[in-house]
């Protein structure tokens, strides 16, 4: 795995985007705060810019980073038993590209190991959108995923591609400054 992480983090401080396995689905990713990257993956997704994308963190203490963090928030990471995203209000130091219309972010605490290592590497939070082109299906493990998203990033990294186990996108909530929480997926 120390040969995929290198490869990985010399393509994303060049500015390229990676093919990537995560703690959920196949994911597109690149340095979340580099906009030309960001914005090849809008691209690459044929996505509208309106919809914005979920960065991952290796730490609950790099929150505070890239929005305003409610304190229900540390307990909702920390007890969540399945991959939590949760979109924050006042998003900071990221690419202006994901940040919504409102101002807010998506954040996950990733537990994947290959993910936390490249985000420690690089010392910057990583861009996660599925691997699909926008309005298809999310592919639920590498086979699925079509030839158009693979010919078009910088590198497929070469694990985990033969599991078989149907994964899930991570579960979405949006929490407010004085922690109302509201279901989004």
């Amino acid at each position: 795995m120390l040969q995929e992480i290198k490869e990985s983090i010399r393509i994303i401080s060049k500015g390229g985007v990676i093919l990537y396995p995560t703690d959920t689905i196949w994911g597109i990713g690149c340095d979340a705060t580099n906009e030309t990257a960001v914005k090849r993956i809008f691209e690459i997704k044929k996505r509208p810019s309106a919809k914005a994308m979920i960065i991952l963190v290796s730490q609950a203490s790099q929150l505070e980073h890239y929005a305003d963090i409610p304190e229900i928030a540390y307990d909702l990471v920390e007890y969540a038993e399945n991959p939590l995203t949760i979109i924050y209000p006042n998003a900071k130091r990221i690419a202006s590209s994901l940040i919504s219309e409102d101002g807010t972010i998506a954040i996950r605490v990733v537990k994947d190991e290959f993910c936390k290592m490249i985000i420690n590497s690089l010392r910057k939070p990583l861009v996660s959108t599925s691997a699909n082109v926008s309005g298809e299906s999310s592919p639920l493990y590498f086979d699925e995923i079509s030839d158009e998203i693979k010919n078009q990033v910088d590198y497929v990294v070469p694990l985990r591609q033969s599991e078989l186990t149907k994964s899930a996108p991570s579960k979405i909530i949006k929490l407010s400054m004085n922690g109302t929480i509201e279901i989004i997926r």
